[in-house]
Formats: structure tokens, C-alpha cells, sequence
């Protein structure tokens, strides 16, 4: 049934308001236009509600708990009695985290009055689209842009059926109690911090990974230092081990996977799937509206994400490159300005992947041989930890700050950080690679003493050939 007989004409329009489309639709609205997004579920998009923002809740919650019980000794703190109330975790987490992100989007959308349509989209053309809401009512909008940015969800594989004790990542977020063992399909980014997470919480954790290394995304000496960590906390990591199919048992589950050609099996109290995601643009009426996807499903788009019809762009996990919340971000400024008539253009050159593991990893730019196979001549300098008073005195001073620059004159190009609030620390590198600053530049900054970030100091003062503290 059609609600309205008349089209409702809309100016610029936003499907999604995840990381992507929220911005974008601030943006926007802050160059002039009239904004409208369309939502079907929840303002914030998967990341703040079921992803990101709540998972970094309870990695923080983990951290505490871990500390109290183990964490605290060496500072001769001594703790006795120490419990976990695991509902009053999820309580903060949804009521105190998650709820108070979400509040703030509504907000700003009415501080930049932009309006809110709540149902499902369908691109008709490159000037109309239909929005079912509520007891399948259809209402017909005319645009004159359009930005989608419908996000992604995750990959099911063969043999797990989500639901019961197999859960994605939203599931995992959401028990009611901790799991007294885990498992962990698939030992990405999202795999090894909620792995890592709920280990501190008190799972016994196993973690099942397809390749030969765990975090694939990163370099194997960084990936070291998090194993390290994962051993001492008592996880398992199987590399080179394939999920073949699992048996929920309704109190327990038993999982059959192959590991160096052998098969075996395991029984845990839950499986979380975490191999992937994938983009949300199936019947959503791009290819009706003739916008061209690759074989993936991804939307190709330019560098100001416009895609092959003018008046529609996509932005965020839809668009080939990495699944990240602030690329999505980024390339919805960057396609709110295009819109606007800027000459915005997309530069990924510095764009960080970060993984909230123990210790945190953190890498921005090229590795050396990222640059290498760019043709570039650049040399690296390692610095531990180890020689930075202020992660010595948190006794969390396990990994290092690597800088790679440029041979012949030191501009930095890329940086990678494995330690203590590497996710913070390392952005003085990002900095430095948009800016093009060279090692000198960082190392004849005064940092101040004692911090984290004095070790990125001390990694551009030995590209220079003269480390003080290595």
C-alpha cells in the first residue's frame, strides 16, 4: 500500500547513520543542505550499538577485572574477594556506553536539523526512492543526492547456523553470563579483542584461525607480542585450523575443525563466528538504479566516493578497501563536500588500523615492505618499551614503536605500535604522514616525560642515528 499518492520531495538524503552516514548527514547539513537519513533500526549503525562502541566497553570491563585479580600484585596492591556481576557489566555497557553515543547522535541531528525517516529504502532511479515503514506502508521521495552508507553484516559460514550458542559478534556482546569456554572462529580484529576480552572476564578461550597467522592485517613481530600475552592469560590459538561443522548440544556446543591435516574436535559453552563481514547492498535497488558493483558486491566509486550514477555516492564498508569505522567517517565528509561542489578527494595514505588487544596494536601508513614494493627507499628503527619510563612504571612494557621513512631524506611513510595505549600513542605518527614530516621533526619536538609518546621521539631520533635511550 502506498501511504502518500504524492512523491515528498527530499533534497539530500542519507541511507544509514553508522559512522558513515551520521557524519555525512552532520556535514552535509553544515554545508547548506537539507538533510534526511533513513533508518530501519537504530541511530549510530552497527558500531556504536553492536560493535565498536560496546565492545570496547567490555574490553574495558575485562581490563578491570583482570587487573583486580591478577593485574595489581605487582604494584603490592593485594585485592580479596574480587567478583564479577556480569549483568551490571551489560547494564553500563547498553545504559551508560551505548545509550548515551546513540542519545548524542539525536542530538546533533536536531542541532543541525536534519530529519529522521525510520523504515527501509529502495533506490527506484536517480530520482526516486521508496521507504517501507511499519505494517509495510510505502511513502515515494524524490531526491536531488543521494549517499548510501547501509554498512555490512556478518558472514555465516557452512555448519554454523547462528543462533542458540553460535553466535556473530552482536550475539557475543550480549550474554548473559560469561561463557566458561569460548570459542573463537576466525582470529581477525574482532575475534581477538572479544577473544582477548573475555578471557580477562574468565573464559577459557580457543581461537580458530584459517591462516598461518593470527591478526593477518599485521606485522608477525607485532602479532608476537599479543600471542605472548594471549599464552600468559591461558588462550589457545590454532593457526592453519578449519571449521568444519558444530553440533549445538543446548547446554554446550561441539565444534569438528581440521588442524594439520587431522581432525578434531572440541566442546565449549559457546562458538562466536567472527570471519568477516559482508556489504550490505543486496536488494537495496542499487543495480536497478544502474550503479555498478563489483563481483563482491562492493560499490565502485571515485575518489570522492560517486559512484557511476552523478547524484549517488557510498561510503563505509559498501566501497572496496578496509571495513573501518573512521574510513567511513572520512569518505562521508569527503563525499558531503563533493555534494556541496568542493574538490574533496579521498587520501588514505596515513589511514590506521587498529586492533584493542593486550597490548593494543596500532599501524598507520606503509610497512617496509609495503614501501619496498612501492619502489621506495626507506629503512626502519625499532624501539621497545622497554626503554620508556612511563611503560615501565604501568609494568605493561611489552612491545615497541617501529618508524619507516624514507632513505634519503627521512620522511616518515608509515609507523606501527604494539604496547600500552598503542591506539592513543600512535596517532603523533598518522599526524606526521599527512603532514610529511620527516624523523627530524619528531625528534626535535619536546615530548613530555614520562609518556608513552616519548617513544615515538625516541624511534625518529634513531632513523636519525642518534638514539639516546635504545
Amino acid at each position: 500500500m502506498v501511504v502518500g499518492a504524492m512523491a515528498i520531495e527530499l533534497d539530500t538524503v542519507v541511507i544509514g547513520s553508522g559512522p558513515g552516514g551520521y557524519v555525512a548527514a552532520i556535514r552535509a547539513a553544515q554545508k547548506g543542505q537539507k538533510v534526511t537519513v533513513i533508518e530501519r533500526e537504530f541511530l549510530g549503525g552497527v558500531c556504536l550499538n553492536v560493535g565498536c562502541i560496546p565492545s570496547k566497553a567490555l574490553i574495558q570491563a575485562g581490563h578491570a577485572y583482570h587487573s583486580a585479580l591478577e593485574g595489581a600484585e605487582v604494584f603490592g596492591v593485594t585485592t580479596e574477594g574480587t567478583n564479577l556481576d556480569f549483568t551490571k557489566t551489560q547494564d553500563w555497557k547498553d545504559n551508560q556506553v551505548v545509550k548515551k553515543m546513540t542519545d548524542g547522535i539525536g542530538f546533533l541531528f536536531k542541532k543541525n536539523k536534519i530529519d529522521v525517516v525510520w523504515g527501509e529504502a529502495y533506490i527506484n532511479n536517480d530520482k526516486e526512492l521508496t521507504i517501507t515503514g511499519e505494517g509495510d506502508e510505502h511513502q515515494l521521495y524524490t531526491y536531488n543526492n543521494l549517499i548510501v552508507a547501509t554498512g555490512s553484516t556478518p558472514i555465516e559460514i557452512p555448519g554454523f547456523k547462528f543462533g542458540g550458542n553460535i553466535v556473530d559478534s552482536t550475539g557475543a556482546l550480549a550474554f548473559e553470563e560469561v561463557p566458561e569456554k569460548l570459542l573463537v572462529i576466525g582470529g581477525g580484529v574482532v575475534g581477538s579483542e572479544l577473544g582477548s576480552a573475555y578471557a580477562n572476564l574468565g573464559s577459557e578461550v580457543t581461537i580458530l584461525e584459517g591462516s598461518p597467522q593470527l591478526l593477518p592485517g599485521f606485522e608477525k613481530d607485532m602479532v608476537k607480542v599479543v600471542q605472548k600475552d594471549m599464552k600468559k592469560k591461558g588462550m589457545k590459538v590454532i593457526t592453519n585450523g578449519m571449521a568444519k561443522e558444530a553440533t549445538d548440544n543446548g547446554d554446550s556446543v561441539t565444534v569438528k575443525y581440521e588442524e594439520k591435516g587431522k581432525e578434531k574436535e572440541i566442546t565449549v559453552s559457546k562458538v562466536l563466528v567472527s570471519v568477516g563481514r559482508r556489504p550490505n547492498t543486496a536488494e537495496i535497488g542499487l543495480q536497478a538504479a544502474g550503479v555498478e558493483m563489483d563481483d563482491r558486491g562492493l560499490v565502485k566509486v571515485d575518489e570522492q566516493g560517486r559512484t557511476s550514477v552523478k547524484n549517488i555516492y557510498a561510503i563505509g564498508d559498501i566501497v572496496p578497501g578496509l571495513a573501518l569505522a573512521h574510513k567511513a567517517s572520512y569518505e562521508g565528509i569527503v563525499a558531503a563536500e563533493a555534494i556541496a561542489g568542493e574538490n574533496a578527494i579521498v587520501d588514505y595514505k596515513s589511514m590506521p588500523s587498529i586492533a584493542y588487544t593486550d597490548p593494543e596494536l596500532a599501524s598507520y601508513g606503509l610497512t617496509e615492505a609495503d614501501a619496498k614494493e612501492k619502489g621506495l627507499d626507506v629503512h626502519s628503527f625499532k624501539f621497545p618499551f622497554g626503554g620508556n619510563g612511563r611503560a615501565v612504571s604501568m609494568a605493561n612494557a611489552d612491545g615497541f614503536v617501529r618508524l619507516v621513512a624514507t632513505k634519503d631524506n627521512n620522511i616518515i611513510v608509515g609507523g606501527q605500535v604494539v604496547g600500552p595505549n598503542a591506539s592513543d600513542a600512535a596517532a603523533e605518527i598518522g599526524l606526521a604522514i599527512e603532514s610529511g614530516m620527516t624523523a627530524e621533526d619528531i625528534a626535535l619536538t619536546v615530548h613530555g616525560h614520562p609518556t608513552l609518546n616519548e617513544a615515538i621521539k625516541d624511534c625518529a631520533e634513531g632513523l636519525l642515528g642518534q638514539a639516546i635511550h635504545a
